[in-house]
């Protein structure tokens, strides 16, 4: 069982700028595809990791993917390889997330340096214009970046989002309520600290609403052969130890002033049948980007790429022939 925070994956200079401090991809049969390029990119802080699958001067637009957590990594994304067939695919883990550079410094965990890293990734690789995904915190930072209405956005797609917390946390309390009597019970005795019995009731909750499917043997894999994956003193930093209330800085993050910036032509919501971040709230923020789409995945919950991998992928691969034909 993965919880929202496993999610939540030229020249001299820019040669040793960009050196690798080990080998960064996995080296051993996983199912997926090698990258054709690895980078570490520098940013506010340190540098991150970033692979790209196809071609970056390829005929169609790539799209970059942006990952959940906070201090989850790409991992999650690795079923989207499939659509380098037509296009360049483009993830990163962020600052202190993954294969990335890890100073732990809290004075980096802001969104607006997070959301800074999105355009270092686009300059680094010298992408004139790409489609942008967030899934879950990475859909916070898709958001953000989508309300700058940068030259360079193309298309955008809020994967199961944190639009505000106060909505987040108002979908897990209404999810937390379909739940059997007893692991309501269980979650309740979380306000008086961790226990045995918090924890069984936490698990059932990301049972039903997080991930329904088990890892499937090349996501284990590759998991494996990179060692580092989700940071909980980020998370717990910036959101806290439950599921059900937000301690940490975005505590008071609203992003839903920033819906009125979006470009509904270009915008889709998606989500999960079962997802924590649920149809009917992502369907009412769509409501309020006009010409925006809304698609819910049958049968997936949170992790959307994972429940029902062949779904999504086609999502989005139909989401984005439909981008290029507006282009």
């Amino acid at each position: 069982m993965i919880d929202r925070r496993g999610f939540i994956a030229g020249g001299v200079a820019l040669g040793a700028a960009l050196a690798f401090p080990r080998p960064l991809f996995a080296r051993k049969p996983d199912g997926y595809p090698a990258p054709d390029l690895e980078r570490m990119v520098p940013v506010e802080g340190g540098r991150v990791y970033v692979r790209v699958n196809g071609k970056l001067d390829g005929p169609k637009p790539p799209i970059v993917m942006l990952h959940g957590g906070p201090g989850g990594d790409h991992e999650h994304f690795m079923p989207a390889v499939a659509l380098a067939d037509e296009r360049a695919i483009v993830l990163y883990d962020q600052l202190d997330s993954g294969q990335s550079d890890r100073p732990n410094d809290p004075k980096n965990w802001r969104v607006d340096r997070f959301v800074d890293e999105i355009e270092l990734v686009r300059k680094a690789l010298g992408i004139e214009r790409w489609h942008l995904l967030g899934h879950s915190w990475g859909g916070t930072l898709a958001l953000e970046y989508g309300g700058r209405r940068p030259a360079a956005l193309l298309g955008l797609a809020l994967a199961s989002p944190l639009v505000s917390t106060k909505s987040w946390i108002a979908d897990a309390n209404i999810l937390r309520r379909q739940l059997p009597a007893e692991a309501q019970a269980e979650i309740a005795s979380c306000d008086h600290g961790p226990s045995r019995s918090c924890d069984e009731g936490v698990n059932a909750f990301y049972r039903a609403f997080n991930g329904r499917e088990p890892a499937k043997p090349a996501a284990m894999a590759y998991a494996g052969a990179h060692p580092g994956g989700f940071n909980p003193k980020l998370y717990n930093a910036m959101w806290g130890p439950s599921e059900f209330a937000c301690t940490g800085s975005l505590k008071d993050y609203d992003g839903e002033p920033l819906l009125a910036r979006l470009d509904g032509r270009r915008t889709i919501f998606m989500s999960g049948q079962y997802d924590e971040a649920r149809p009917a709230t992502l369907a009412g923020f769509a409501a309020r980007v006009p010409g925006a789409e809304f698609a819910t995945i049958p049968g997936s919950a949170h992790g959307i790429f994972a429940d029902r991998t062949l779904e999504t992928v086609a999502l989005i691969r139909g989401w984005l022939a439909r981008q290029d034909a507006k282009s």
